[in-house]
């Protein structure tokens, strides 16, 4: 049962990719102070580090944990790069920042509760140009991580209560944000099945990052908002959503 909802919206702040490291130090802990008076919670679409090393991760906890808002992530694939992401959500998660991977949290907000669906995601591709489970098993290994990611969005879902709920990825849900990157790399950025999640449940919105040169706002095809928060692309510390329930950001 979701808390009673007022007249306001819940106010979710957003970013991904900010690859911080050493050289970073500093950049993000004034934004961050400010959110208490701008957001109900920060959301990260991952990549939180440029090569996916504790000590990068031990400048994303510094410079994200303790902030007077939650902040919600999941890992992106630079995140993995090194091998370290176990060492890296533990440290994230020590310092206050929940890491979700096939999960899912709810949060109360003034205007309501705030239900976060978590899952890092991965390539396939989408519908009519997509990998295959077919061929070699190098091939078929690809294509069911694939969908394998994509069950692990859904099943952050299962059971998610809130007045407003919301799939957090890395890679992207649709297509429709990816509008200036190459298209023959699209499959590497984003996955169909995604989508399908998201309009399968009925999210009120979904947010993921990895496309640097895409677009802000697409849709699903059952016209979900969509909103690529790739740093590179929103140009800025984050930007805002608020998301009234039923209602679009």
């Amino acid at each position: 049962m979701g808390a009673t909802v007022s007249a306001d919206p819940i106010r979710i702040a957003a970013v991904g990719d900010v690859h911080l490291g050493e050289d970073l130090r500093g950049r993000y802990r004034p934004v961050v102070e400010e959110l208490a008076d701008r957001a109900d919670v920060l959301l990260v679409a991952g990549d939180l580090t440029q090569h996916g090393t504790v000590d990068e991760a031990a400048v994303v906890a510094d410079e994200l944990g303790g902030a007077p808002v939650p902040v919600v992530a999941v890992l992106g694939n630079h995140d993995y790069h090194s091998g370290a992401e176990g060492s890296i959500t533990w440290l994230l998660e020590d310092a206050g920042i929940q890491v979700l991977e096939a999960s899912a949290t709810v949060l109360d907000t003034p205007a309501g509760t705030l239900g976060i669906a978590g899952a890092k995601g991965f390539c396939l591709g989408f519908s009519g140009r997509c990998a295959s489970d077919f061929g070699e098993p190098e091939m078929r290994a690809f294509t069911r991580h694939g969908i394998r990611s994509a069950e692990g969005l859904r099943q952050a879902f299962d059971g998610l209560e809130a007045d407003v709920r919301v799939a957090l990825t890395h890679f992207a849900p649709v297509d429709s944000t990816l509008h200036g990157e190459p298209v023959e790399i699209w499959p590497f950025l984003g996955n169909y099945l995604l989508g399908d999640v998201v309009d399968d449940v009925g999210a009120d919105l979904a947010v993921h990052g990895h496309a640097h040169a895409g677009t802000e706002k697409g849709l699903t095809a059952d016209g979900r908002p969509v909103r690529n928060v790739a740093q590179p692309v929103i140009r800025a510390a984050y930007r805002i959503y608020e998301v009234f329930p039923g209602g679009t950001p």
